[in-house]
């Protein structure tokens, strides 16, 4: 499936319908997920990392290529790839990988080893993507200001206008409490990605009347599976 495909789905017909994109850790549950009916996929970095026998963060980049396109090869809806901060690669080089592995789109973090990156270098290396990319890649930039203890909301806008100036598609202010979506959603222009846990908190629905444009779940579905396995085997 194509990347205009993908972007179409980021055009959403109601604030209370936004695009859930859960996230398969492997082959066989990107194929359960789009039997499932879900139009498009987005890999977890951490339950790829479970997967494979790391500690999120740990994965050797050529492994997650690997199975990135081990997943994108299964499937035939859209599937967009966590990779992290871009591993260390040239952003030439970090496209044309993803593109290779038959991803779609792709997430990109702006901290490192728990620090927050500075946010117009950031911009910068997010732009030298785009411009290595075209049209041909999704580009949602994740904005790592609450999890690294930065509870100021303009701090995640401000953060927000330079990385859609530089080219991102979506921003991806990852745990975000739901009580500020209003605000982040009035202050970002273009689409907003909110986490959600599996089976706790706001519905789907509810997160999008909130201001969530799409739902992603982090970790949270690969080890509701992994415990559902351990309660069956008790």
């Amino acid at each position: 499936m194509t990347v205009e495909v993908f972007r179409a789905l980021h055009r959403r017909p109601a604030p209370g319908d936004p695009l859930v994109l859960p996230g398969p850790w492997d082959a066989a549950s990107a194929r359960a997920l789009e039997a499932a009916g879900f139009p498009a996929l987005a890999t977890p970095s951490a339950g790829v990392a479970a997967s494979l026998g790391y500690e999120d963060g740990q994965t050797p980049a050529d492994e997650v290529f690997a199975a990135v396109a081990r997943i994108a090869r299964a499937v035939d809806v859209p599937v967009s790839a966590d990779v992290e901060g871009g591993y260390g690669i040239a952003p030439k080089e970090l496209v044309e990988r993803l593109l290779e592995a038959g991803a779609v789109g792709c997430n990109l973090e702006d901290s490192e080893g728990g620090v927050l990156k500075d946010p117009r270098r950031h911009a910068d290396w997010l732009a030298e993507v785009r411009a290595a990319a075209g049209d041909r890649l999704f580009v949602n930039a994740r904005i790592d200001t609450f999890i690294r203890g930065v509870a100021e909301p303009e701090r995640a806008i401000g953060r927000a206008a330079l990385y859609v100036a530089a080219g991102a598609d979506c921003v991806y202010p990852i745990g975000a409490p739901v009580a500020v979506l209003p605000l982040l959603r009035a202050g970002i222009q273009g689409p907003v990605n909110v986490i959600a846990e599996v089976g706790e908190g706001p519905s789907p629905a509810e997160l999008g009347e909130r201001g969530a444009t799409r739902i992603t779940f982090g970790p949270y579905l690969q080890r509701r599976a992994t415990e559902g396995i351990a309660a069956l085997l008790r």
